[in-house]
């Protein structure tokens, strides 16, 4: 197909120009590489500052990991689950110290270096350890690049010679059943599920039921009503309601739930005079306006009040309608890094109370974790009168967050009246500690009984017939 030239021949430039674009794109990744490996061990020399400060406190609720990883989230900005992330890569470096090394001087990538990371998790003799690391070391710099499954498949091989038990396998797909959602532009919600095959078939001949139970005017195609019907579910309703329209209908009937959704909106989007989205608090997707007016239908309707200048309510539990709009002005866990929704959110006093009020200004939505950081691990709040947080954390540094209703909702930042003064600082005698809530297991026993039954279930399957006897999962 190719045996003769074509008339225009490109013969590839070997310039100063090309020659010096191409050092650069490899002295640029090499950097990179570099960057990342420096960004991991710094998360990993931090976490051994405050495990010497502190103890890993391994059965307190928040231990000295999930602290760290909430200093580190605020400072990268990042979910506390990515910071979770990054601190297993970086404390993986103590237990691959020649590969890290490999990873510092920027010979391999992030990529390979957390892949590597994943298939040596279940190795848990230390001389096998050491092997597999140095034997890894000496080969991945020159590596070409490579699929996913390639790569998995050449590390695998390594692992494989030191300790069979250890190669990560595929599990039995059953094992891996669950439901996902995915919000889509529209202000709707695409689904994806893992049935056996006869859940799945009870729920579309469910589904299908109910679809046929309302009258023949209903306008809805069948997919529609098959969608609607299942999404009765979740609200808890025995029934699809017909939308034909008439008051007589039989087929209207339906028996509502207890379930409760909590949806954020402007007035004049709920009057349909404008098309700002409404937001659901309790999972912060933001909601078309053609959307909210379905559910404006049948929705009770709550108004928020901004309680400029109001007195502070008299006990430590603030009202249902200071705590809703608190929610409302929140929208999500106020503490840098940390986007848990309001709804599943502490209300706290800023300024403790009695010395703080239980008023807007001294209010705000905090997550049960950040809330025991707040009052255990020296992370220090102050709040201004719009329901910005300033944030001093244990390494001396500030952090601002703004309510999350700065963008979509301003009006619910209009001041309420003047921050709180903290009280004199006193010293406590005793060692609060002991108010700590406690774990029932350690992450280091919850590791151990997670790579004990992982290497269990690849033993059983080289060797057919060997019956393992797994102990029982440790409770959380």
């Amino acid at each position: 197909m190719f045996d003769h030239w074509p008339a225009e021949y490109f013969e590839p430039s070997e310039t100063d120009e090309s020659r010096g674009l191409f050092v650069r794109l490899t002295s640029f990744s090499r950097l990179e590489n570099q960057a990342a490996a420096g960004r991991l061990r710094v998360i990993a020399d931090i976490f051994e500052l405050r495990r010497q400060e502190r103890g890993e406190r391994e059965d307190w609720a928040v231990d000295t990991w999930a602290a760290v990883g909430a200093e580190i989230a605020a400072a990268m900005r990042l979910s506390l689950s990515k910071a979770n992330s990054y601190m297993n890569y970086a404390l993986a470096m103590l237990r691959l110290p020649a590969v890290a090394a490999v990873f510092e001087t920027g010979d391999i990538d992030c990529r390979l270096y957390q892949t590597i990371v994943f298939r040596t998790h279940l190795i848990t003799d230390s001389d096998a350890m050491a092997e597999v690391d140095a034997e890894l070391a000496a080969v991945v710099a020159r590596w070409p690049s490579m699929t996913r499954n390639k790569l998995a498949n050449e590390i695998d091989d390594i692992v494989f010679q030191h300790d069979p038990d250890a190669v990560r396998r595929t599990q039995d797909r059953a094992t891996e059943r669950d439901v996902t959602f995915w919000e889509s532009a529209d202000g709707y919600v695409d689904l994806s599920a893992r049935l056996s095959v006869a859940d799945g078939a009870a729920l579309d001949k469910r589904l299908n039921v109910m679809a046929k139970s309302v009258c023949d005017d209903d306008p809805r195609t069948v997919g529609e009503r098959r969608s609607d019907a299942l999404g009765t579910f979740g609200t808890g309703v025995d029934g699809l309601a017909c939308r034909c329209g008439q008051s007589d209908c039989a087929a209207s009937k339906m028996k509502t739930g207890s379930v409760v959704i909590h949806v954020v909106a402007d007035q004049a989007t709920l009057n349909g005079a404008a098309a700002k989205p409404a937001y659901l608090l309790d999972t912060g997707e933001l909601i078309s306006p053609e959307l909210l007016a379905e559910l404006k239908a049948t929705a009770r309707q709550r108004p928020l009040i901004v309680p400029i200048d109001a007195p502070p309510d008299s006990s430590y539990h603030p009202s249902r309608a200071l705590a809703d709009f608190v929610r409302a002005r929140d929208l999500t866990c106020r503490a840098p890094g940390c986007d848990k929704p309001a709804t599943k959110c502490d209300i706290d006093h800023t300024v403790p109370w009695p010395d703080g009020p239980t008023h807007a200004s001294n209010l705000k939505a905090l997550c049960r974790e950040h809330h025991i950081l707040k009052t255990f691990w020296g992370w220090k709040d102050q709040q201004l009168a719009d329901g910005t947080v300033i944030w001093t954390l244990p390494s001396g540094e500030t952090y601002v967050t703004t309510p999350g209703s700065i963008l979509l909702f301003p009006a619910l930042m209009t001041p309420t009246g003047a921050p709180a003064t903290p009280p004199p600082a006193v010293h406590r005698c005793g060692d609060r500690s002991v108010m700590m809530p406690g774990r029932r297991t350690t992450r280091r026993q919850n590791r151990a009984h997670h790579v004990a039954n992982e290497r269990a279930r690849n033993r059983a399957e080289r060797k057919p017939g060997l019956i393992i006897k797994a102990g029982p999962a440790p409770p959380f």
